[in-house]
């Protein structure tokens, strides 16, 4: 089975629909499976003592200003699902609250998303779960409690998902990654298990794929210096194709495992071993003559 590779354009747009359609464009000339977006209800998901602080945005002066900026209302996720279509590539997104997954069931997506922060929302999984959609499931920020609690519902409802291991910082420190907990979680729970990256470089996603990952997420942007928290920890278009172009290759270097003489190998294997076969056969021939003098003494 190959790596599902996602690009997580999240709010990377910046609220603008071109900038939008530009990073489907790169996700699908990269090579790219799916992409997918985040949506929020700003008045359910955030404080409204925070909404009504201080900041400074391209959007205006207040934290929900900013928020609002961000958000893609009905009409631009139709010109994304129309976009997707028209270039072939899968769209999905991770509600962060009810309403949210209400609006993402307007339209015929094949894929759902538990982001990390969300997978305590009992609510919100249990919801998501009756959807029998194929669902990953993000696991930053999580002991195995809550890990073991998001599997119960969605195993209770029968409904097919892959865990994500996933550290939730921005950008994420290499050291930080801890991929074995990638074949923690396969061992525990009997199940695909992706990698949802945030680190800047390539490397880590690399150690990942060999590690036998069944789905690969990164952030991607049209430049790391755009306006955003998540740009830091975001590919380029550039550094997307060499992601992807290199994940199709270690599949293909990672084999099935089965040890024998690969049908390339026989030619060479001939030509390599033949000075074996013509010294055994003349050391053969003088040890019986010489077993045969010594016995004729």
């Amino acid at each position: 089975m190959s790596i599902f590779v996602i690009a997580e354009i999240g709010i990377n747009h910046n609220g603008d629909i071109g900038i939008a359609k530009e990073l489907i464009k790169v996700a699908k000339d990269a090579g790219c499976d799916a992409v997918k977006f985040q949506k929020r209800t700003i008045d359910l998901v955030y404080d409204k003592d925070l909404l009504n602080s201080s900041r400074e945005s391209p959007w205006g002066k207040t934290q929900r200003a900013q928020k609002e900026g961000l958000e893609f209302g009905y009409e631009q996720y139709l010109e994304i699902d129309k976009y997707c279509k028209e270039h072939s590539i899968d769209w999905f997104a991770s509600a962060w609250d009810i309403e949210s997954q209400i609006f993402l069931g307007k339209f015929n997506l094949k894929y759902n998303k538990i982001a990390s922060a969300m997978l305590v929302h009992n609510e919100l999984l249990r919801m998501i779960a009756e959807e029998n959609k194929y669902t990953f499931i993000s696991t930053g920020m999580s002991t195995l409690e809550q890990i073991d609690s998001a599997v119960n519902i969605f195993t209770n409802k029968k409904c097919p998902f892959e865990l994500m291991h996933c550290v939730s910082t921005y950008p994420m420190d290499d050291e930080d990654a801890n991929l074995n907990c990638i074949k923690t979680l396969k061992e525990r729970y009997q199940c695909n298990v992706g990698y949802s990256g945030h680190e800047v470089g390539l490397a880590v996603s690399y150690a990942a794929t060999a590690l036998g990952i069944t789905s690969l997420e990164r952030h991607i942007t049209l430049d790391r210096a755009m306006y955003g928290s998540d740009q830091a920890a975001s590919l380029e278009p550039a550094g997307l194709r060499l992601l992807v172009g290199a994940v199709r290759k270690i599949e293909q270097a990672l084999g099935d495992g089965v040890i024998g003489v690969h049908p390339k190998e026989v030619s060479i294997s001939k030509k390599l071993r033949s000075h074996i076969a013509f010294n055994s056969k003349r050391y053969s021939c003088e040890y019986t003559n010489g077993a045969s003098q010594k016995n004729k003494t």
